[in-house]
């Protein structure tokens, strides 16, 4: 029977407003109507993702978000996909380091059958689970790791500078893809004890948004998830903390058959929830978002040095967020020269600060992006999941957008004072081998990883 106790609290902001309401077994729901356009948006996060991952076992959190397509009990197959493009929606799920989320954008009319979709596989996924998808899809899996990772420029990038900013046992010190080695080892088993851990309604937080009606969707809600129970075995995620500075820089050369010299550099930086967090986001938007910012004018436009420059930030609630510099050198320059340059910028912008006229262009270009974000039926389903499952308050996605107003000149400065330094990043630079040798090194690339033994070590 569905379970009926309802716990109800509303805010608003700009004109937009969200209900919450909590289920019997302890799944949070979020409503937000929107009669703009004919449509509604059904976004579901569930409370796990990499971090909560051991040695031995990484990528699990993503191999799951592939077999949650692969059927449940009354949805064979590519039954899902199947019937939500069918009724002129559109679907995806996407695994970070925090959570797994999967989402659905239906005309308004089809929004029952979402919900039914979406609940099917909550509570019955693991009737259809077993050996023939699960090796189905941890053979997709390792073909988008050699696609996107491995066999493509620069692909290990991120990778790579991520085990160098948090360090070996830290629970993101593996990026959410997981290893070759890992994905091989992973049984049914494995698969079938994660889904009862993580995929409860007590883990997940469903938010639905655009052209409804709150009681006959809650109504639904009910209908579908209330009777699914809840369980109560999961183990909160590893401690993330880490100093505030790396305390020396730590670097890696990388040659590989690349187009172009580049650097990249990750720093450590405050928690996402912070003022400070939210400072970083505007010091890196003043440095390097766009072209109008200092590091891409001073490399793109000024010395000609580079062809590409950006800086940006990966919130992380859990850990320290980093800050991302990425520069594709010009021509023959050598990297030391660009990164002299950009030592110089942040020296620069730390001594000083940004100016009223960078201030004011950075804390717009952020006030758009986080409206585009809103002002989208899906977008603000995501933030408003976002804001519940990682700081407990999805009502705290409808005032981001003057938290990042509020931030001053001098929390700006200061946060790039602390953070942007060299003894506090990780640096990555790519070195282009020579063709010969390029094209020996992607053959034993390929041939290693089409046999599933890449040389990666468990826990990576």
């Amino acid at each position: 029977m569905p379970m009926g106790h309802t716990a109800t609290a509303e805010a608003g902001s700009g004109g937009l407003t969200a209900t919450e309401h909590r289920l019997d077994n302890g799944l949070r729901v979020v409503l937000s109507e929107d009669h703009l356009t004919p449509v509604a948006a059904v976004c579901l996060w569930y409370d796990v993702g990499s971090r909560h991952e051991v040695k031995g076992r990484t990528g699990l959190a993503h191999l799951f978000e592939h077999l949650m397509f692969q059927g449940s009990k009354q949805v064979h197959g590519n039954g899902h996909f199947e019937l939500v493009q069918g009724a002129g929606g559109s679907l995806n799920g996407t695994t970070s380091f925090e959570r797994t989320n999967y989402f659905e954008t239906m005309p308004t009319h089809q929004l029952e059958l979402a919900l039914w979709l979406e609940a099917d596989r909550m509570g019955s996924l693991l009737a259809a689970l077993d050996e023939e998808s699960m090796e189905n899809q941890r053979d997709v899996v390792k073909n988008e790791r050699r696609q996107r990772y491995d066999n493509v420029p620069y692909g290990t990038a991120f990778e790579k500078l991520t085990a160098l900013v948090y360090p070996e046992g830290h629970p993101y010190h593996h990026t959410p893809i997981g290893s070759m080695a890992d994905l091989d080892a992973a049984t049914l088993e494995d698969a079938r004890n994660f889904f009862r851990t993580y995929y409860a309604p007590n883990n997940a937080v469903l938010s639905v948004v655009g052209d409804i009606d709150p009681e006959q969707t809650l109504a639904w809600v009910e209908k579908y998830f209330g009777s699914i129970p809840r369980h109560d075995g999961k183990q909160p995620p590893r401690d993330g903390a880490l100093p505030d500075r790396i305390g020396e820089g730590v670097r890696e050369v990388v040659e590989e058959e690349v187009p172009a010299r580049a650097l990249m550099a990750a720093y450590r930086l405050p928690q996402d929830g912070s003022r400070a967090c939210d400072a970083a986001d505007l010091a890196l938007t003043v440095l390097g978002g766009g072209e109008s910012s200092r590091i891409y004018n001073r490399l793109v436009r000024r010395d000609q040095t580079a062809v590409a420059a950006g800086f940006g930030l990966l919130r992380l609630a859990g850990a320290p967020s980093v800050g991302w510099l990425d520069v594709k050198t010009s021509g023959d320059v050598e990297v030391p020269v660009i990164e002299e340059a950009v030592d110089e910028e942040l020296a620069r912008f730390a001594a000083d600060g940004p100016t009223p006229e960078e201030m004011e262009r950075a804390q717009a270009q952020l006030e758009r992006e986080w409206l585009d974000r809103l002002g989208t039926v899906s977008g603000r389903a995501d933030e408003l999941c976002r804001f519940a499952v990682l700081f407990g308050d999805p009502q705290l996605a409808l005032t981001a957008v003057q938290r990042v107003l509020d931030i001053t000149a001098e929390e700006v400065q200061e946060v790039a004072a602390a953070h942007l330094r060299p003894d506090n990043r990780a640096v990555l630079v790519y070195e282009p081998t020579a063709p010969e040798e390029a094209d020996e090194t992607a053959a034993a690339t390929t041939d290693e990883t089409a046999g599933g033994t890449a040389d990666e070590e468990a826990g990576k």
